[in-house]
């Protein structure tokens, strides 16, 4: 009768020197005791056996991994949580699908365990256990990636777009971790006062390089929790910025390769939207120095896109920094390269339309003199002789069917004093016709 009272309690494993054999046994005949063994599956004993071998004594110290939270009462389940975290700290090869994968499948199941308690708690996370979950991350995501020749920056424009992605062996593993890491930072069981110091700036950096990952599913998890993380601890957010400008920085003036760049900068559009008005120095040399040196890297069309979003949220904040980003923009102009010209041509488009008259009239005079070389340009085809000038010069310059850009208002934004520029324009064009 003792022995039917004492196997319902959750047992502990001991200190001694053969406490890992037990442990991982006991918690597996726990387990397996709750429910029928599922076809095909190893018996218990066999499954002691292998996994003894897997996860040592030293990982699962505490409370059994293999319990269920709801055989535990409250008091024990954070203690599981912590012996859980520990277990999973165990990394697996999947480059043989076959090796393992009873210990392979314990692991998955105790991570989904993970990601359903943190999802349904309502108890503080201990600070026991943001070490556990902060290390148990560590230890499965951040990894040396092998050198590539497909790297983002190292191909043409546009050519990063036609490579089939690489995906990571151990995604069903990965994927969970970032699951967890997800869930956990956006927990409100989760004191940003401990939180921030165990998610630190070494967490981070380490964060950031993870977005040079060629496994597209990887860098989106990376961006969503850069995205939890800025949002959590905000004591961290001045370093997070710095940390990802040192990071565009190495891009656009060393190795002109990063695969994470697009993702990058969709965290930034959300964190340039969120600014408060006047915008700090600090926010408009990320503007010059970081955002329009940008347009100089070979694969800009891999996040033109998201580059574009960035610099027009900064221009909408602040109308004032339009014609400074214009000129900029001339700065970086790609001479020879006619797809490049395209992008910016499309890019200027969207920030006339947020450009007020006034500050067209600064940047109007190196603008057309460009736009005039464009068209004179043995890159650049007149598509529409047949119509009037200006609609030709619409379409030349925004490569847009002529019925979606609004000829009214870039008509409007010339004034009269600026004429002579548009017959600039005009001969231009005329010359190309007679060619």
């Amino acid at each position: 009768m003792w022995k039917q009272f004492l196997s319902k309690l959750p047992r502990r494993s001991s200190a001694s020197g053969d406490s890992g054999h037990c442990s991982s046994g006991a918690g597996i005949q726990r387990t397996s005791s709750c429910g029928s063994i599922p076809p095909g599956r190893p018996p218990a004993s066999a499954i002691r056996r292998m996994s003894s071998a897997v996860f040592p004594s030293s990982v699962v110290a505490g409370i059994e991994p293999l319990v269920s939270f709801k055989d535990v009462p409250s008091s024990e389940k954070q203690s599981l949580f912590v012996s859980k975290l520990s277990l999973c700290c165990v990394v697996f090869d999947f480059s043989d699908p076959d090796r393992s994968s009873v210990e392979k499948d314990i692991k998955r199941q105790a991570l989904l365990d993970l990601i359903e308690f943190v999802e349904s708690t309502n108890a503080r996370f201990s600070e026991a256990a943001v070490v556990a979950c902060s290390r148990m991350c560590a230890v499965n995501l951040f990894r040396a990636f092998p050198a590539s020749c497909r790297s983002g920056g190292s191909s043409g424009v546009g050519e990063c777009d036609e490579d089939e992605p690489m995906f990571d062996t151990g995604w069903c593993h990965l994927h969970l971790v970032y699951e967890l890491l997800l869930k956990f930072i956006g927990s409100s069981s989760l004191d940003a006062k401990i939180g921030k110091k165990h998610f630190d700036h070494s967490f981070i950096v380490k964060l950031l390089d993870l977005l040079h990952s060629e496994d597209p599913r990887e860098r989106d998890c990376v961006k969503n929790i850069l995205h939890r993380v800025y949002g959590k601890f905000m004591v961290h957010r001045p370093f997070i910025r710095r940390a990802a400008s040192n990071v565009f920085y190495q891009f656009v003036f060393e190795t002109d390769r990063h695969n994470g760049i697009a993702e990058l900068l969709e965290v930034f559009g959300s964190v340039i939207s969120g600014f408060a008005l006047p915008l700090k120095e600090e926010h408009k040399t990320f503007l010059w120095r970081v955002l329009v040196p940008l347009h100089k890297p070979k694969s800009l069309g891999a996040y033109l896109q998201q580059l574009t979003y960035c610099v027009t949220q900064f221009i909408e904040k602040d109308p004032e920094l339009a014609s400074p980003v214009i000129i900029g923009l001339l700065r970086y102009w790609p001479i020879t390269n006619c797809q490049k010209e395209v992008m910016f041509l499309s890019e200027i488009e969207e920030i006339l339309e947020a450009t007020s008259q006034a500050e067209f009239q600064k940047c109007m005079a190196p603008l057309f003199r460009r736009i005039a070389h464009c068209i004179t340009s043995a890159h650049f085809q007149v598509t529409c002789p047949n119509k009037s000038y200006l609609v030709t010069v619409a379409v030349c310059i925004f490569s847009i069917p002529s019925a979606i850009w609004n000829q009214i208002h870039s008509i409007l934004l010339v004034p009269t004093a600026c004429i002579i520029n548009l017959i600039s324009l005009v001969v231009s064009l005329e010359k190309k016709s007679r060619l």
